[in-house]
C-alpha cells in the first residue's frame, strides 16, 4: 500500500524540477549557466523564500518578488538587471513546459521556484 504523502510527494518533485528547468532554460539563454542542478537549487531557494514573504499584508507579494530576484542575483552573475531578465525568462519558459506537459500527459503540475506558473 502506498504511503499517504506519495502523491503530494511526487507533485512537489515535477514542480520543482519544472521550475528547476525554466530557471535552468532562462539562466542559459541569459547567462550561458549550463548547471540544472544549480538551478533547482535557486528554485527551491527561490519557492521557500517566496513562502516566507508573500503572506505580509499589503507588501507581501511585491517583497516576495524582490526577494526571488534577489535569490536569482545571488545565486548567478551578472547583477539586479540581468537577474530580473533571468526571472521574465524563467516564467516565460515556465508557462511554454508546463503547456507542454499539461498537452502530453494532462497533468495539471505547477513550478515550484517561478512565481506565478
Amino acid at each position: 500500500m502506498a504511503e499517504p504523502y506519495t502523491g503530494s510527494i511526487a507533485a512537489f518533485l515535477v514542480a520543482l524540477l519544472v521550475g528547476g528547468l525554466a530557471i535552468y532554460v532562462s539562466a542559459n539563454l541569459v547567462v550561458g549557466s549550463d548547471d540544472y542542478g544549480h538551478a533547482v537549487v535557486t528554485a527551491l531557494l527561490g519557492a521557500i523564500g517566496w513562502a516566507l514573504t508573500s503572506w505580509i499584508p499589503l507588501v507581501g507579494p511585491l517583497l516576495a518578488l524582490v526577494v526571488w530576484v534577489g535569490i536569482i542575483n545571488w545565486q548567478y552573475p551578472g547583477g539586479w538587471g540581468n537577474a530580473a531578465l533571468i526571472g521574465v525568462v524563467a516564467w516565460l519558459s515556465a508557462l511554454v513546459i508546463l503547456y507542454v506537459v499539461d498537452a502530453a500527459f494532462g497533468l495539471g503540475v505547477g513550478a515550484f521556484g517561478v512565481p506565478g506558473a
